[in-house]
């Protein structure tokens, strides 16, 4: 397995020696990770939502899909374990870093992959290392399906060579180290958001007005011949279906994004805006969408119509 470092490529060992991962946060890229790189009895996995005495059971059947060890305490996913890998929901990021904080190992790594901005990841690493850990940016570049394993993630700190080489032992096969400075890879990560993020929440308003209005045909049939080979109705199919299933966590991604653009002093507004359309989507709680791009909007069309 190889991994490009700095300007080399360099070769890492492809198996993990020993049974000392620790998964804080277990959403679909925790599950898909897990099932990937096949981290039966390796991972010891806590996720907030087994605080909810409602939620164990689900929880519970979660892990043991994977077959993971599922802890019911930070405390207890992170103890004994030399590498964490934190993938957790934007809004909950500092948070995170704080509890483990509280018992993470001496010099265990801290691999952050949450979509925070840069001063988020530079206010994690302080408290992780304050408390003897060693903290790495991660920025994961795509949707972890139907990637797994093999999704782009730039990584960036002090620590990230280390880090590279255990993340290829676990799996990852597409991992880029872009810098010592811990901000740098999520600062990529968050300026790109400005676009990819934005382009969904525009496909969203421009194909739902173009449904209600009864053009919705004519629409897509100028935008292909606009963009030939852009498949705008499948793009919009797709865009939809993430935007109904995660808009409430892709609004909090895009939160840190406008947190990101204030800092370096950038005009913040579309970034606003895209952050109030994906949570719009996201608060129907349309989280397993109809197939297809018609009955995608007609179940937005319903609920609306339901809300008024």
């Amino acid at each position: 397995m190889f991994a490009l470092v700095g300007a080399r490529w360099r070769s890492y060992p492809t198996q993990m020696t020993t049974a000392s991962l620790s998964m804080i946060g277990f959403g679909e890229a925790g599950r898909t990770f897990a099932l990937a790189g096949q981290w039966a009895d390796q991972a010891q996995v806590y996720d907030r939502l087994t605080d909810d005495i409602n939620m164990q059971a689900s929880m519970r059947a979660e892990y043991g899909a994977a077959r993971v060890r599922g802890q019911l305490t930070c405390a207890a996913a992170v103890t004994g374990c030399r590498i964490v890998l934190s993938q957790v929901t934007a809004d909950q990021a500092l948070a995170s870093a704080l509890e483990v904080s509280q018992s993470i190992e001496a010099n265990a790594l801290y691999c952050d992959l949450n979509s925070v901005a840069p001063e988020t990841k530079r206010a994690s690493a302080e408290i992780i290392e304050a408390a003897g850990g060693r903290y790495v940016d991660v920025a994961v570049m795509s949707p972890v399906q139907p990637a797994a394993l093999a999704v782009p993630l730039l990584l960036s700190g002090h620590r990230a060579d280390e880090a590279a080489k255990i993340l290829i032992s676990l799996g990852f096969s597409n991992v880029r180290v872009v810098g010592p400075q811990v901000g740098r890879a999520s600062s990529i990560k968050m300026i790109r958001s400005v676009m990819i993020k934005g382009m969904e929440a525009l496909i969203a308003e421009c194909i739902l007005a173009a449904s209600q209005a009864g053009v919705l045909d004519e629409v897509v049939n100028s935008l292909d011949a606009s963009w030939p080979g852009a498949h705008w109705a499948a793009r919009a199919d797709y865009n939809l279906d993430r935007m109904m299933v995660h808009g409430s966590r892709r609004s909090a991604e895009m939160e840190e994004v406008v947190r990101t653009l204030d800092d370096m002093g950038v005009d913040s507004d579309m970034s606003r805006a895209t952050a109030v359309r994906q949570a719009a989507l996201g608060a129907m709680g349309l989280k397993t969408p109809p197939e297809g791009l018609l009955a995608k909007i007609a179940s937005i069309h319903n609920r609306r119509t339901e809300a008024a």
